[in-house]
Formats: C-alpha cells, structure tokens, sequence
C-alpha cells in the first residue's frame, strides 16, 4: 500500500515529461548508445519524479489537505506518517544516480552544472526553509527547468557541433515549461491564499496570470517557426496550449478553479506535443 502511494506521489503520467527531453537530446545530437545514456534515461523517467514530487508533496500537505483536486494524478495526498518515508526512498533511490551522473560528467563543466541544478532545482523548489515555489515568477521559473535541465544535461553530455538551433529549441521549451507552471497555478489561487502560500498566480491574480501563461506560449511558438526545414513545424505544438489559455481570457480569482479543465487537457496535449517533437527529429535528415 504505502509502495503505491509512492508511485502515486511520483505522478506516473509526467515521467516522459522528464525521460524523454534527456534521451532525445542525448541521442539526436550525436550521443551513443552507452551506459551513461541508459542510466541517466532511467534517473529521468523515475528516481527523479519520485525525488522532485515526494518533496513537494510532504512540504505541502498542509495545503494539500485542503486542496480538492488533491489525492489523484494531480498529486498524492501523504498522510503524515508516510512523509518520512517518502523523503528517505525517493532520496536513497535517487543519490546512486546522482552520484554516476557526477561521475561521468566531472570532466564536463556543463554537464556537471546542468545535471547539479536539475537535481537542486527539485529539492529548492519545494524543501522547507528554500521554497522556490513560494516565490513569485522564481516558482515558475523553477518548474520550467525541472524539464529543460535534462535536455540542457543530455545536450552537454553528447556535445554536439555549436548549433543555434539546439538553443532555440531549448529557449521554447524553457518558455513552454514557465508558461504551464504558470496556467497550473491558477487553479490553486483561492486554497493557497486560504493556506498562506504565495505563487505567481497568487501575485498576479487568475486572470493576469492566465494571459500572461498564453504570451509566454505564442513567444514559444514564434520561437520555433525560427528553426529551420521541417524543424519549424514544431510550432504546431503550441497551437493547443493556445486554445485552452485563451478559452481562459477573462477567468477570474473567484471562479480559478475552472482552470482545472485545461490543466487536465494538458495531461493529454503534452504526449501529443511530444509526439510532434517526435515525429520531426526522427524525419529523414
């Protein structure tokens, strides 16, 4: 039972979310298939969630426990006494991981950086006492690069050829990743102002916050149709966060939580946004 909760707690659906920007980035810019590739693939798909989600959900469950969208595949509700629990398992069946990746990047400066921040970047945003994600507009900036560090790891590892397009890539992720976390606030304004928590959407408001979530999304896509030959299409991938953002135009503090019916499309639209990515980088060169 408790095993479960864990998996629950590590949100099962967004583990490609993670896996797959490390592996595709890793293996389309050159890099073999070695050790390196393969366990770090691993680190990303499930020791990692299991890290960055069993620390958001034991440091906020005060909050949590008032949250009715709570307790599902939008987050676990731990109860208090397996909170010891999770920060010991996801932290021992993370660090052996951590510790290889260390190891083969220790002549890597980038990939050492990037990999050490992929890994704090998950402990500060939720850790008591650091609380990224009570940091206006650093929360969201935080969550985007929960997702672009292992592209930005996988990148530096395979060392490719200078590539401005590479870059470009990872600037759009960087601003679909803040763009999400963003909308995903808003949902959460009322019960994290009832339990006292700050967020980007608690400081803008819903209806600031959402638009503000739809021109981070339009830049991304603009920022794609830079990328050159077929690369380009993958501004098609924006098009529905576009749609579910704008549907939002005029939401409100009082009625936030019908933001919820986009963020649960989103579940769905990040596989098919994948599958675009996908689809474009295994095309014939």
């Amino acid at each position: 039972m408790k095993f479960s909760r864990l998996v629950v707690s590590s949100r099962p659906l967004s583990w490609v979310n993670t896996a797959i920007p490390f592996a595709a980035a890793y293996y389309f810019s050159g890099g073999e298939l070695r050790p390196a590739f393969w366990v770090m693939t691993l680190f990303y798909l499930i020791p990692y969630n299991f890290l960055m989600y069993g620390i958001n959900d034991v440091f906020d469950y005060e909050s949590d426990v008032i949250n009715p969208r709570k307790g599902g595949v939008e987050g676990a509700l731990l109860p208090p006494e397996m909170h010891k629990t999770t920060l010991v398992a996801s932290t021992t069946l993370a660090l052996p991981f951590v510790l290889f990746g260390i190891w083969i990047s220790i002549a890597n400066a980038l990939a050492l950086t990037a990999l050490l921040v992929s890994v704090l970047s998950v402990v500060a945003y939720s850790l008591k006492g650091l609380r990224f994600k009570e940091k206006p507009f650093l929360d969201s900036i935080t969550s985007s690069i929960h997702f672009v560090s292992p592209a930005v790891y996988g990148l530096a590892l395979a060392q490719p050829e200078p590539n401005g397009s590479i870059w470009l890539g990872m600037i759009a992720f960087f601003l679909w990743g803040a763009a999400s976390h963003a909308f995903g606030a808003v949902q959460d304004v009322r019960a994290d102002r009832e339990a006292g928590i700050s967020s980007i959407a608690t400081a803008l408001g819903a209806r600031q916050t959402t638009r503000l979530a739809f021109v981070l999304y339009l830049v991304a896509g603009v920022v794609l149709l830079l990328l050159p030959d077929r690369f380009a299409f993958a501004a098609l991938a924006a098009v529905p966060y576009l749609f579910v953002t704008a549907r939002e135009w005029q939401i409100s503090d009082d009625n936030c939580e019908r933001a919820n019916r986009g963020w649960r499309l989103f579940l769905g639209l990040n596989f098919l946004a994948g599958a675009i990515v996908m689809a474009l980088l295994i095309g014939p060169n």
